[in-house]
């Protein structure tokens, strides 16, 4: 993708900030909901082709249970908060006090509480966006799947039509006594929406 070549330090530095700014927000956000202290690391924040999601999050046919939210206004796209099994049984376990067997799957409680906290993240990076950017951006009601990562991202691209090929991926770490829980945004504009966010970040586009 030509633009990518456009897109210098100085703008991913931008980008970054966002998801620093956003983790900051999630984090108290979470912390709020959870009545308990919740920590986040500044988040690494980059840009890749559509095609290496699932690749980012073990593969095509690795199994994760991923929180879907389209996003709607100026700049709609798509967004996903995918975590890995293991990681997702930790945030259960660590972070919401949750026993959950590892032979019996999630129970409608536990893909409740996952959701919950994908919307959180969801919202605030999207808003520290809009902030940045200026722009109208807002998250619909989230959906929860668990299934093979191949799957996940083609249904739920499917479904709004035509897509961009590039993704904003912003890694999420919890940081809970000294362990790391682990997750994966992911924002996939529409095609004419990347034009925008990167004009209103000051990308110059010929």
């Amino acid at each position: 993708m030509s633009i990518f070549s456009r897109f210098e330090a100085f703008e991913l530095d931008v980008l970054k900030e966002v998801g620093n700014i956003g983790a900051g927000n999630a984090a108290t956000a979470l912390s709020r909901l959870l009545d308990k202290q919740v920590d986040m690391a500044v988040p690494r924040v980059s840009l890749l082709p559509f095609e290496e999601i699932a690749e980012r999050v073990g593969g095509s046919e690795q199994i994760v249970i991923a929180v879907f939210l389209r996003v709607e206004g100026d700049a709609p796209g798509n967004m996903f908060f995918i975590i890995e099994e293991e990681s997702a049984k930790r945030i259960l376990n660590q972070l919401l006090s949750m026993n959950i067997n590892q032979q019996d799957g999630y129970s409608e409680m536990e893909l409740s509480a996952l959701c919950e906290i994908g919307n959180i993240l969801a919202g605030s990076y999207l808003s520290s966006l809009a902030d940045f950017t200026h722009l109208s951006m807002a998250p619909s009601v989230p959906a929860i799947a668990v299934d093979m990562a191949g799957a996940i991202l083609s249904y739920g691209l499917m479904q709004y039509g035509e897509m961009g090929d590039s993704a904003l991926l912003i890694e999420t770490k919890f940081l809970e006594d000294h362990q790391s829980l682990e997750g994966h945004f992911f924002l996939i504009p529409d095609p004419e929406s990347f034009e925008k966010i990167f004009r209103a970040l000051g990308v110059v586009i010929e």
